[in-house]
């Protein structure tokens, strides 16, 4: 459903957590870069905090002076269901979302609403499809998960990688990302809760492994694979266990196009072997201090939610996403890259996902759906023209 085909609703977008860090950088795109004809609105439960946004957007484009504000809080159920009844697409900064989302995600499976969130967080995503897939796809409403650096620069950039290869073949990409960004508040206590509930998690995924149907004819399959030096980058390839490889793995059993036996690898990529040893100790030893209440919340409070890094810093941040591919005798190399990748580009990609949801005209899906599925081609035009680089580097 968007604004083309479906039922007139007030709003085309809303932003629900506006005022945080991530939150007021998605509003400030919103601002400088939304179509004069998109309705927009800002909601959250601080009336005051929402109001001093608004005047700083209105420097940005003065007509954000009218700019709706409306009230919703993840405590109050009947909210959240008005929220997700006056708008085609909902945006959702307010994280960790496995504390935090899931209301608002049944209000909009309930209403029949877009969804668009930022989580990297396997244990909420499996929930959510086990909870809510089946009504969302009753009601057409899309449930796409992963809308900033989780996942959209993998997603689809495996997308285009496929793209280049032979149709009906057997493929496989490896992916391999280098940044150089610092994280904020918000995303270390999603990362830290998240690695304090890997039990929670494994139930989680197998209870959805249950429940999704099997593929016919078809392999879809995504490996963290082993530490190596890759030569086809020159750097060391750590496994990198995030959400990005489950993402581009259900992309995969959805879109033929991926081919009859697809495998995807997921790894970081660093240049040397010192700092490859470090930075897996230093994971390790944050894993081990995330299963410890008192030291969780210790670490927790050394990084405040709501703030992260200054612009200036974003300004020099940076990340890649290498893939290399193969199929049918054909080996291609592409890259994604952008700038600030957990902020800045994140902010851009989720604005754009939801403009997208709710303006382009896409294939027709629903229930919980991946960038790739639900959007495709559109989106990765979108990120394009926004100042994301898709690239084939070079093709064999």
């Amino acid at each position: 459903m968007n604004r083309q085909n479906g039922t007139q609703r007030p709003y085309d977008v809303v932003l629900f957590g506006a005022t945080g860090f991530v939150g007021a950088l998605t509003a400030e795109y919103l601002a400088a870069h939304a179509p004069t004809d998109c309705r927009w609105a800002m909601a959250g439960r601080n009336r005051a905090k929402l109001e001093k946004l608004r005047e700083h957007l209105t420097a940005i484009d003065p007509r954000c002076a009218d700019l709706p504000l409306l009230h919703a809080d993840i405590d109050d159920e009947h909210s959240l269901r008005e929220l997700a009844e006056c708008t085609h697409v909902v945006a959702t900064t307010v994280g960790p979302y496995v504390w935090y989302g899931e209301q608002l995600v049944a209000a909009c499976a309930e209403a029949g609403t877009d969804y668009t969130d930022l989580t990297g967080e396997a244990e909420f995503v499996d929930r959510m499809y086990l909870e809510h897939d089946a009504r969302a796809r009753e009601t057409g409403a899309r449930l796409v998960h992963a809308c900033g650096f989780d996942s959209v620069p993998h997603d689809l950039g495996a997308y285009f990688t496929v793209q280049q290869l032979p149709q009906d073949v057997p493929l496989t990409i490896d992916g391999f990302v280098r940044s150089n960004a610092v994280f904020s508040g918000g995303t270390f206590a999603s990362a830290l809760t998240a690695m304090s509930r890997g039990p929670h998690m494994l139930r989680a995924a197998q209870e959805r492994r249950l429940h999704e149907p099997r593929l016919v004819a078809r392999r879809a399959r995504a490996r963290l694979g082993a530490p190596h030096f890759s030569t086809q980058t020159g750097t060391w390839a750590l496994p990198l266990p995030t959400l990005d490889p489950q993402v581009i793995e259900r992309s995969a059993r959805v879109l033929v196009r991926y081919g009859p036996d697809f495998r995807y690898r997921h790894f970081a990529s660093v240049k040397q072997l010192p700092v490859a040893l470090g930075g897996t100790a230093a994971i390790g030893a944050l894993l081990g201090a995330a299963q410890v209440p008192a030291a969780r919340s210790w670490l927790m409070d050394r990084y405040e939610p709501g703030k992260g890094p200054d612009a200036e810093r974003r300004r020099r941040s940076w990340f890649t996403v290498r893939f290399v591919g193969r199929g049918g005798g054909h080996r291609v190399f592409t890259e994604v890259s952008g700038g600030d990748p957990g902020y800045d580009e994140t902010a851009k990609m989720l604005a754009e996902s939801a403009l997208c949801l709710a303006l382009d005209e896409l294939p027709s899906t629903s229930g919980q759906v991946t960038t790739a599925v639900a959007m495709g081609d559109a989106l990765l035009e979108r990120l394009r023209a926004a100042g994301l680089r898709f690239r084939v580097a070079a093709a064999r």
